[in-house]
């Protein structure tokens, strides 16, 4: 394991430091009835710092300050400036990103290098694709059968919006919620993840430095609690979440009860699928980055493999070869390609996968089963199980660490059954030189997205998500911007 980290930025160690607030209406201001929680480095499972846990009184202001701004100042922009607006806010984003990249670590466990190379330039440029959105939202004017009638569409914002994030991507998935609410002209009231509250802290400093009017973007820190009672607020018209399927079966119903609008990104159990004719090279390298990317705590993990037979123990050889180089260690050092997990609570978790599919006669071909007590911060091995059946728990179940399962399929036919054998729709893969195979599988396949020949591709103009326990409706590009508007329709009698 590395131990070589370097010591924090001068930036991002003062950040960490100070007294951290609550974000309302553009002020930053203790909870109202003073709690805070703490916040750990994954790292060195060592205090990092003490931040706000918002209450109901907390939450109630947050509303009301979204709702002022959204009939007040923010309402009142025109499109080119919200435009604008979004573009500084890439702008300060881009100008932070080194600290950002170090908070974003110390916090969450991911790898300085990997923040720098990927969370933090996908979350600039997603302020950068909606920024273009404001001036291009239009209605449409409608041919109706009625004589002497106008009728016209107009499309508005769906009003204050609670933003609930996950704590794999901190503030990639804030960029990913906020910036088409705002592109919509909506306000928000966004809360991060107990586990990773500091970078959506730190978000809320340049959301100010651009200059939004205040209330456009709150920021409430806390924990399931506070997103309950956001989800349950008479003041919030739309939810976005991404998280866990079973908060996000909860969500729904409460807000289905208040006939509230929803988004949903939920879990993942996907399937990555070698056909005979692969280039195996290729497949590995996908296959290895797919599942073991940010330690397997990713939605779309490749966490599920199926190989054809005559292909199957090359490379399950040459993964668990490579797992057993994975260079594993503290997030701030630059040689460190896998972190460790996010929290004891997740340490316990997917240590608690590894001991069952032993257990359950799975062979552990690399990695191992942790110490029930880790000695530092959080760290696990990638693992590779194969000698799977289809009930196992392992095969079955989200884990949300880096463990593969691997099996070996004879026909096409079965690879589909297989991949398909989940509640989940989230992702799938498939690797072959068939341009046919390729898109004919894509068609099979029940998920919201495929990857041909590769695995997590994305763009902010590309729709992520999923189907069936894998969430409702979808991130990124115009659909995502669709989500947080609404349609009225406007009817005007021109007889004398």
């Amino acid at each position: 394991m590395n131990s070589s980290v370097p010591p924090l930025s001068a930036g991002a160690a003062a950040f960490v430091r100070r007294a951290h607030g609550l974000y309302i209406g553009g002020a930053f201001v203790p909870a109202a009835d003073g709690r805070t929680f703490a916040t750990y480095d994954p790292s060195t499972a060592a205090h990092l710092a003490d931040v706000p846990y918002a209450g109901p009184a907390d939450v109630d202001a947050a509303v009301a300050a979204a709702r002022s701004a959204l009939d007040g100042a923010w309402g009142a922009l025109p499109a080119l400036v919200r435009s604008r607006l979004l573009v500084r806010l890439a702008e300060l984003v881009e100008e932070n990103a080194a600290e950002l990249a170090e908070i974003e670590a110390l916090d969450g466990g991911k790898p300085v290098s990997v923040n720098e190379a990927m969370d933090l330039p996908a979350a600039i440029e997603h302020f950068r694709y909606y920024s273009g959105w404001p001036t291009k939202i239009e209605g449409a004017t409608i041919p109706v059968y009625l004589p002497d009638t106008l009728c016209y569409t107009r499309k508005e914002p769906v009003g204050v919006c609670a933003q609930i994030i996950p704590w794999n991507y901190p503030l990639m998935m804030a960029a990913w919620k906020l910036a088409p609410a705002l592109a919509a002209g909506c306000t928000v009231v966004l809360k991060p993840a107990e586990q990773t509250p500091l970078s959506a802290l730190r978000l809320a400093e340049l959301v100010e430095e651009a200059g939004f009017p205040p209330g456009t973007v709150n920021v409430l820190t806390g924990d399931g609690t506070t997103g309950a009672a956001l989800v349950d607020h008479d003041g919030v018209d739309k939810i976005a979440f991404t998280g866990s399927t079973e908060v996000g079966r909860e969500i729904a119903a409460r807000a289905g009860a208040r006939l509230k609008r929803v988004t949903l990104e939920l879990g993942g159990k996907n399937p990555n699928i070698v056909l005979a004719d692969a280039d195996l090279d290729a497949a590995v390298a996908g296959a290895f980055d797919g599942i073991y990317f940010n330690s397997g705590q990713t939605c779309i993990a490749a966490s599920r493999l199926y190989v054809h037979r005559s292909r199957y123990e090359e490379m399950v050889g040459r993964l668990a070869e490579a797992a057993a180089k994975a260079e594993v260690g503290p997030a701030l050092d630059r040689a460190t390609r896998f972190g460790p997990l996010v929290s004891a609570e997740q340490y316990d978790r997917v240590r608690g996968y590894l001991r069952d599919g032993v257990a359950a006669g799975a062979t552990l071909r690399a990695g191992e089963v942790p110490a029930e007590s880790p000695e530092g911060g959080y760290y696990v091995r990638p693992a590779l199980f194969t000698d799977i059946t289809p009930g196992m728990r392992i095969t079955r179940e989200e884990i949300f660490g880096p463990v593969l399962v691997a099996a070996p399929f004879d026909e096409t036919d079965e690879a589909v059954a297989l991949a398909n054998d989940t509640p989940y729709g989230l992702a799938a893969g498939v690797w072959t030189r068939s341009l046919a195979q390729a898109h004919t599988l894509a068609a099979r396949l029940r998920s919201g997205m495929v990857y041909l020949n590769s695995w997590a591709s994305g763009d902010p103009a590309a729709p992520f998500g999923g189907v069936k326990a894998s969430g409702i409706g979808r991130e990124m590009g115009q659909a995502n911007l669709d989500a947080y508007l609404e349609t009225k329709t406007v009817w005007t009698n021109l007889a004398p």
